[in-house]
This record gives C-alpha cells, structure tokens and sequence, in this order.
C-alpha cells in the first residue's frame, strides 16, 4: 500500500503561476523556520543580555526566569506539545514552498509504540521538522492516533524563547531519560523520531550526495528493543538538496575544524547557503526543490529489557537492509539515478 498526500495542488505551481498572497506566505513561514533554528539562538541571548542590563525591563525577565527555571526539565517530561501550534495554518504553506509530500508505504496500528529512523538529517531539518512537528503534510490524518515526539540535542532547549517554540511542537531532549519517559507513558500510540545521524551526519548534507552516518548508530537500536518499540525506516528525497555547502572532504582544513567544534560543543557548523528572499541571489532561504518523505514498514521488535551486543547488532543489520531496500525502491520516483547507492557510513 502507498498514500501520498500532497499539502495543496497549488504547491505544484512555478513561482510565475503562483499569486503574490501565497509566494509572501510561504516564503514567511520558510523565513520564520530559517530564524528559529540559525538566528534565534543569538537573538535570544541578546534580549536577555539587554533584558538583565535595563532594570526597568525587570519587570519581565525576572518571571521569565523564574519560569525558564520552573520548566527547565520539560523536554525531559515530554515537553508541552500543543495542538493549535502544531496545526497553525503557516505551516501548511511552509510544505508548499518546496513542495513537501509524505508518503505512507505500511500502517502504524495506534495500539504499538514505534521509534522511527530519520534519514538524512540536512542542514537544519526542515522536512523532519514539517513531518513531526506539524500538520503541514498531514502527518495525523496519514497515521490517525500516533502522537509524535522528535528528538533533538540538549543545548536546543538552552536558548530562552527558543526553548518555548521547540517545547509547544512536543520536541524532546535527546536524553535517555527523555526518550524512554515517553516510550513508558501508557498508553501506546507514541511515535519518539529520532535522527541517528545527527550533527555529524549536517557535514555530508550536499546535493547528490547520499551518505548516512549510521554504521555505528546503536543507541535507537537498543532503546527499541528495552522498551519493545517497532522500529520505522524512513527516508527524506530531496533534503540535502535544498541548501549547498562549501565542500569539506573528510581531511580538510574546514572539516577538521568542525569535527573539534563538534567534540567541543556537541554541534556542527556547516558553511551553508541557499537563495536570498527576493531573488536567486546567495542567501539563507532554502532553494525550492521538492521533497518527498517515504515512511517505511515497520520492523517488528521484541521487549527485551536488557538487550545483548549481540540482538542489537542483528536488529541494527535487519534495520539497515530495510532502509536501503526502501531507498533502492523509491529513488527512481524522485529524480535520483537507479545507479546510485544508499552509503552507511
């Protein structure tokens, strides 16, 4: 079985068909996504330097602090998903700026607990971001009953303000503790998106380029087994062709540099560009190239809660053979050469 799900038909449009209102909506809500998660952490802090330095804005800061400390353990505790956020009309047209589809391939019975593999991680996410965090592709009425958490580092939720918009989408911390909170809560239907990639998977996010870190990736493994999760590949076309990046072969001066960025911080600094918000000049906004999600079937997992190297090592081979058997069975559809090759790196 295979349901696609478009987010509108005028999404298919070319820019030069489309109506001046619906080109200002969706490039706002790309704008807006593209401020969360590269310039709001460095606004934030700003405001509150500014906040803390103005006695007469005291007034504001200190409750806010009082309630940043209060919620601090939030995205530990399933953070506070709220669905008239989730389903805010904008984020149907960020889906129509590229255009977004998601593709279901099997169900996801409600009655189950599934921890779903997100491939590739891209610059910033947008596509993992759409699909978990909103009802811009419909992800609820393709999978009636599946609440969903996406998975994201720590520091995220460092940033005042910031915190608030990822708490509001039900993102939680990448925590064991946050995961397994989530897949202990009765009853079941609850879906934990994590990316095994993750920062380092960012540096290999060029068009074309189709390089998973995920050979040494075990921890979702293991945490599917505990807690008797169905494990769910899942594949993001398109993704890594939204942004390019200034090459950074592994060796190279700019890869060694972010690689001790990594070590140093836990994130990644890839050198990224798209087009400007006006026209193709350089700039931070995406490209507008298609995007097609396909989640996969899933894999059935038995509880184990004291999962040996052994099981885990099989379960991870059994889940990459399925990842690129789901690949290798969709790429064609979307523009990609049947010679081309899944790499798990």
């Amino acid at each position: 079985m295979t349901v696609t799900v478009a987010p509108d038909d005028k999404s298919m449009k070319d820019d030069s068909e489309e109506d001046i209102k619906t080109q200002f909506l969706e490039k706002l809500a790309a704008g807006l996504y593209v401020f969360a998660f590269v310039i709001a952490p460095f606004v934030s802090m700003t405001i509150c330097i500014i906040v803390f330095m103005t006695p007469l804005l005291w007034t504001i800061g200190i409750p806010y602090l009082i309630w940043y400390a209060y919620d601090f353990h939030a995205p530990r505790r399933g953070s506070r998903p709220w669905r008239a956020f989730t389903s805010f009309w904008l984020w149907r047209y960020l889906a129509c700026y590229f255009p977004m589809r998601l593709v279901k391939t099997a169900e996801l019975p409600p009655n189950k607990n599934y921890v779903i593999g997100v491939h590739p991680h891209g610059i910033i996410g947008f596509a993992t971001f759409v699909t978990f965090c909103t009802e811009g592709t419909h992800f609820s009425r393709l999978f009636p009953g599946l609440r969903r958490f996406p998975v994201t580092l720590p520091m995220q939720f460092w940033f005042p303000l910031r915190r608030e918009f990822l708490t509001l989408t039900g993102t939680i911390s990448s925590d064991v503790e946050a995961i397994e909170y989530v897949l202990d809560r009765p009853p079941k239907g609850y879906v934990v998106a994590i990316v095994p990639g993750g920062a380092a998977e960012a540096l290999d996010s060029h068009p074309d380029t189709y390089d998973l870190t995920l050979k040494n990736r075990r921890g979702f493994i293991r945490l599917a087994i505990k807690h008797g999760a169905d494990l769910v590949p899942l594949y993001h076309f398109g993704e890594n062709k939204i942004y390019s990046q200034l090459p950074n072969p592994h060796g190279s001066r700019l890869r060694t540099f972010q690689m001790a960025v990594k070590r140093w911080t836990g994130a990644t600094v890839p050198i990224f560009y798209g087009r400007g918000i006006l026209s193709n000049i350089i700039g931070l906004m995406p490209y507008r190239k298609p995007i097609t999600t396909v989640v996969g079937a899933p894999i059935p997992v038995k509880c184990n809660p004291n999962p040996s190297e052994e099981e885990c090592d099989e379960l991870h081979a059994e889940y990459c053979r399925r990842l690129v058997a789901l690949f290798d069975e969709h790429k064609t559809k979307y523009g990609i050469d049947k010679d081309i090759q899944l790499r798990i790196v």
